[in-house]
């Protein structure tokens, strides 16, 4: 089915501090590496300051970008939080909050550390309303990815009927999303995965051509499934083993997405090679840009709530742990060991 609906969570703050304030349990992290380097931790929630909301979470999403971040690749202040998105219910309201009252049903597709928490006080203006028809749990597993995909494919490069294009990661969160909102303009994609199995998945989501990158040359199964021309975009999340392979499948004055580093940093690289390969096009993109503004970030959310509520783009949560198994959760995301989106349930 579309959605899962979910009942009101239970109330999951804890018993209050000696000042009192709530405490609810977090994951923390008090320095960069493995997934070893997260805690789970009985912090105290502040009260919400003005233009901000505290908001009890049901589902949390996990993304590649967390690892990034824990890793030391993306650097924050320590000690920390960890998280983009999730999804849950208001429970109290600072001041000059619009839009938003105790008892809503939210979800937060992008917003500052800290979400792989039982409850936490985020910024209104990072918050959206949640359809009724959209459950928590497809909500914190739909967000930050399927906003990815919209900025990818609507306004990075706008793909167009009748184009075929490269998608690397096929199989995982955003690619799943990706193949069926490509395949609902009329696109048709060429998707790496590492499987048969992922070969598989990705086929019954839209991918029109899955590759196993680990028993096909990508770049030859491109080039001849588009007889020799290449494709116009390649979107690449994978980073450095996919990088000059993602070069090399371009049309002359094609476009290379790249969106993430899963395998690591692409090596520097002499943009000579771009003249040398077809007056080719690279770009760097995160979702932060493209969301920038509350209008952005409501127009990326609007467009996403309606292929996902006409049944166009259906969100595949393909594995579940609870928050105290935060770290087994980053080893298989790490390991590619995951299919479709990951949550995290307080």
């Amino acid at each position: 089915s579309l959605v899962l609906l979910c009942p009101p969570p239970t109330a999951v703050l804890r018993a209050s501090a000696p000042s009192g304030s709530p405490m609810t349990l977090a994951v923390r992290f008090h320095r960069t590496g493995g997934p070893e380097v997260l805690e789970l931790e009985t912090v105290k929630l502040p009260d919400p300051g003005p233009g901000e909301v505290l908001v009890q979470h049901s589902a949390v999403g996990i993304n590649f970008i967390d690892t990034y971040q824990r890793g030391g690749l993306y650097p924050l202040p320590l000690p920390s939080g960890l998280g983009q998105e999730a999804a849950g219910v208001v429970q109290a309201i600072g001041d000059d909050v619009k839009g938003f009252a105790v008892g809503d049903r939210v979800v937060c597709g992008w917003g500052p550390p800290g979400a792989y928490a039982e409850a936490r006080v985020v910024r209104a203006d990072r918050l959206l309303a949640l359809p009724p028809e959209i459950g928590f749990e497809t909500a914190a597993a739909m967000m930050l990815k399927g906003m990815t995909v919209e900025y990818l494919i609507r306004r990075t490069y706008p793909a167009q009927k009748g184009q075929t294009v490269l998608l690397h990661a096929a199989a995982g969160g955003v690619g799943l999303i990706a193949c069926q909102w490509l395949n609902h303009l009329g696109v048709k994609v060429i998707g790496t995965v590492g499987s048969k199995e992922k070969a598989e998945l990705a086929a019954a989501h839209g991918c029109d051509y899955p590759v196993i990158y680990t028993k096909e040359n990508f770049v030859e199964r491109v080039r001849e499934i588009t007889g020799g021309k290449g494709v116009p975009v390649v979107f690449d999340s994978v980073g450095k083993d996919t990088f000059t392979g993602s070069l090399d499948c371009l049309a002359p004055r094609g476009t290379l997405v790249c969106f993430g580093s899963a395998s690591g940093k692409p090596e520097p690289f002499d943009v000579a090679v771009l003249a040398q390969k077809g007056s080719l096009f690279l770009t760097r993109t995160t979702l932060a840009t493209y969301i920038a503004t509350r209008f952005e970030l409501e127009t990326s959310a609007r467009a996403l709530f309606d292929v996902v509520l006409r049944g166009k783009v259906k969100i595949l949560i393909g594995q579940r742990w609870p928050l105290r198994d935060v770290q087994a959760a980053h080893r298989a995301l790490e390991a590619r060991n995951t299919v479709g989106s990951s949550l995290l349930i307080p």
